[in-house]
């Protein structure tokens, strides 16, 4: 798809009119065909939402219509390639009679979108960006200088995936040890250290209280695990993640490398070379030592797929694993029981924290129809998203969406506490350094000189003190 086409014939109007009325989404650049104007052409205004993820198509038609025929208004849903997207709604914003209105943007992008005018405060009129709907990561993604200049939609963060047939035998192990000492045989019940048989209720209960520990609260907690499980025949590892990828790993430092604050806007909010960051850092780099992950071969797919064939029992994973395993259960695949959890804590001291990006909608404002926008984008993350995940498999930022889904609950949970990208766009290649330096403790580099590096580079691109 080319995006230096530009929608300049009403041709293309009315040929984004009809994919609506057909159910279809036209793309940016495609030519038309002759058309006859039917009734819906009636209709009092139109306007225009551009979107970039071709999952999004079947739920974004669906809106656009309902929305149409409730406010007697076109919505004409534009799908658009993702590359330059931001640059394509500028240029695209010069045409005055068909510029984008209203379009879906990661939250990271809302400074940039913001300062170039095509973003704004939004006219929030019946209260939808608010506490009771939305939890205050959401709230913070949209915000820029303590405006709220966009509506949440849909979110993306990490959590703890744990093999829970392995870890019931965990806990069986565990209980026979603690009852029996040594004196198990091929892992069943023998008689205790006076020669009486075992109880098998006694057992029963004993295997449930260590299950209930069988979810590491700390990373304390999954050491443990790994030092006293006996791991069942082809299990290769406790865990393996993605450690070569800063958004599985940034939960280590998250509560305590501040970067812009909670909203991720304030250059004079930025502590990087701290005693917490550090520590946590130190922690990091004894997982390095004790699992023997090879960062350059381990891929979040390949942390997967391990997970799936059994071969390890916890890996770290975004919302997309929720379908990918109930997909693989249901057809046979999947031979175990599963769970998702909250990331641990890195100790009983230092606290965790994800990271999170929020897909936002914006209003455009270069726009012509900003109240209408606005009421669209409002009923979009309102009114439409107890669709969204059914539809995308996107998980909904909405408080109150999706809450028959246990996995995704969990989730949300994890977003709820998560610190949002942030949206500086003097810090735009932060990613990347702090990619590098995990990368580095990971392989036993000095901890505290490589955050102090890592300091002096964003200090140098801020000008602010660190």
């Amino acid at each position: 798809m080319n995006l230096k086409k530009r929608l300049t014939a009403v041709a293309v109007v009315a040929a984004f009119a009809a994919a609506v009325v057909y159910g279809g989404t036209l793309d940016v650049g495609t030519e038309p065909e002759e058309i006859s104007k039917p009734s819906w052409f009636d209709r009092e205004d139109t306007i225009y939402f551009w979107y970039s993820d071709e999952t999004m198509t079947n739920f974004v038609n669906s809106a656009a219509v309902s929305f149409g025929e409730k406010e007697n208004v076109h919505v004409i849903p534009v799908l658009t390639s993702d590359s330059q997207y931001l640059e394509a709604i500028n240029r695209a914003s010069l045409q005055e009679d068909q510029m984008p209105d209203v379009y879906i943007i990661s939250h990271d992008s809302l400074e940039k979108a913001y300062l170039a005018g095509l973003a704004e405060e939004i006219r929030d009129e019946g209260n939808v960006c608010s506490e009771s709907n939305f939890p205050e990561s959401a709230l913070s993604a949209v915000s820029y200088h303590g405006k709220t200049v966009a509506y949440p939609l849909s979110f993306e963060t990490s959590a703890l995936i744990y093999n829970e047939t392995y870890l019931a035998e965990w806990a069986r192990q565990s209980a026979l040890k603690e009852l029996l000492g040594d004196g198990t045989e091929d892992g069943e019940p023998a008689e205790d250290s006076t020669g009486i048989d075992l109880n098998e209720e006694e057992l029963a209960a004993k295997t449930e209280e260590y299950f209930q520990k069988a979810i590491p609260g700390t990373l304390d907690d999954l050491l443990t695990i790994a030092d006293t499980f006996d791991l069942p025949e082809g299990v290769e590892g406790i865990m393996k993640w993605a450690v070569s990828d800063i958004f599985y790993n940034y939960w280590i430092v998250g509560n305590y490398m501040i970067v812009g604050g909670d909203a991720g806007d304030d250059e004079n909010n930025i502590h990087i070379a701290n005693q917490d960051t550090v520590a946590c850092l130190e922690v990091y780099k004894g997982l390095g030592q004790f699992f023997f992950i090879e960062s350059n071969t381990v891929t979040y797919d390949s942390a997967i797929r391990d997970f799936m064939d059994g071969k390890i029992v916890f890996t770290i994973a975004t919302t997309d694993v929720v379908d990918r395993l109930a997909e693989a259960k249901a057809e046979g695949s999947f031979a175990f029981d599963y769970g998702v959890a909250m990331m641990p804590m890195v100790s009983s001291e230092l606290k965790s924290r994800s990271m999170s990006v929020t897909n936002a909608v914006a209003v455009n404002g270069y726009s012509q129809h900003k109240e209408l926008a606005n009421k669209f984008a409002a009923y979009l993350v309102d009114e439409c998203v107890d669709s969204l995940y059914e539809r995308t498999g996107k998980a909904p930022a909405k408080l109150s969406a999706g809450t028959d889904n246990g996995a995704l609950q969990i989730f949300k949970l994890e977003y709820a506490r998560s610190v949002p990208l942030p949206k500086m766009m003097d810090t735009g290649n932060f990613w990347l350094h702090l990619e590098r330096l995990f990368a580095q403790v990971w392989d036993g580099e000095d901890v505290t000189a490589q955050v102090q590096e890592l300091a002096s580079q964003i200090e140098a691109q801020t000008d602010t003190g660190l």
